[in-house]
């Protein structure tokens, strides 16, 4: 079978491996699609991400749709899994299901998740851009008849990056008639404000420093963009937006700052975008005198069902989906994605 794999920075192959088959509790799912997400970027270009160094050769990619394959021993078709030939999306954590953490019902922050396409742990997790992929079976996740096939099941690649925004906006509380305010504008940022505009707020302001991406947001649902250096320098004049919720999306300190300084007195800052490593620059006074809510949000738990259901009710975000290549011309569709101005989300095509 083909895979997408790389083994240090700048070292991305199409490469043939031997085709798993489902173990005990597995499930066997042919891969239609595939989205080039961040983390892939990082592994491919500096060869890990943060402290997670590629020591082995690794297959890439955790957005991946496609349809179950096979059944391993134990699976039984719509009990524990969907059937053979059933459209599905997987959820790429395997925690633990033991810790603190999981039996609190937040096995996004296990300790020992293992994720697809992850070097955090040795061996590596393998991922999922790759002709079939092999998981647990409480990990497949069944389409609905609008995501079964062609464009829809294109569309469901993106239940993986809608679920990590829909967990963001969890953790904000309820954005119903609030403002929300939403720096990057890249396919999470672009996400978190079409789910924001689905629940209700009554303004979504995204920020970004590409003028393209923020067009992508305006097309799924930001009634408001502004370039991210204008709205700094025009604090002073202007004065703060006086948002109700602020999600970080970029990763970028200064967006921290941003976000601190535009939310209202009380108001709710969710830090979704990860930060470089190390300490960074932070508003801490402000955050005391304002009393404003930092929360984190981590990947996420359950909203794969929920975007899978908004995905099939034509939540609109194709705007996101900018470009679709063949698993062959993996090397230049990464390079692609790596380009802000030209593209947001980069898919690879797993069936021709």
């Amino acid at each position: 079978m083909r895979a997408v794999t790389t083994r240090a920075a700048g070292d991305l192959r199409v490469e043939e491996l031997p085709t798993p088959t489902p173990g005990p509790g597995q499930v066997a799912v042919r891969i239609a699609y595939g989205g080039i997400c961040g983390s892939d970027l990082h592994y491919y270009h500096r060869g890990g991400v943060g402290d997670f160094l590629v020591r082995e050769p690794l297959v890439l990619g955790h957005e991946v749709s496609g349809t179950v394959e096979a059944l391993g021993a134990g699976v039984t078709a719509g009990v524990e899994a969907p059937a053979v030939g059933a459209a599905v999306t997987v959820h790429p954590a395997t925690p633990c299901g033991r810790c603190r953490q999981c039996r609190a019902g937040r096995a996004n922050t296990c300790p020992t998740t293992r994720y697809l396409g992850s070097a955090a742990h040795l061996p590596h997790v393998q991922g999922g851009f790759t002709d079939v992929l092999v998981v647990p079976a409480g990990q497949v996740v069944a389409l609905p008849e609008q995501l079964s096939s062609g464009a829809g099941l294109r569309r469901a690649a993106l239940a993986e990056p809608l679920a990590v925004a829909l967990h963001a906006l969890h953790r904000a509380g309820d954005v119903g008639g609030r403002r929300v305010l939403v720096t990057g504008a890249g396919p999470i940022g672009a996400l978190v404000a079409a789910a924001a505009a689905h629940a209700g707020a009554a303004e979504v302001v995204v920020t970004d420093l590409v003028d393209e991406a923020l067009q992508v947001a305006l097309a799924v649902g930001a009634t408001r963009v502004e370039k991210a250096d204008a709205l700094s320098a025009s604090l002073s004049t202007d004065g703060p937006l006086d948002v109700d919720v602020a999600v970080e999306a970029s990763g970028a300190p200064p967006a921290l700052t941003t976000c601190v300084d535009h939310v209202v007195r009380g108001g709710v800052v969710v830090q979704l975008g990860l930060l470089p490593p190390g300490s960074v620059p932070f508003p801490g006074n402000l955050t005391v005198t304002h009393e404003v809510d930092v929360r984190g949000a981590f990947r996420f738990t359950t909203e794969i069902h929920d975007a899978v259901a908004l995905l099939a009710d034509d939540l609109p975000v194709e705007a996101v989906l900018t470009q679709t290549y063949p698993v062959a011309d993996a090397r230049e569709a990464f390079d692609l994605a790596g380009d802000r101005v030209r593209a947001s989300k980069v898919l690879l095509d797993l069936t021709c």
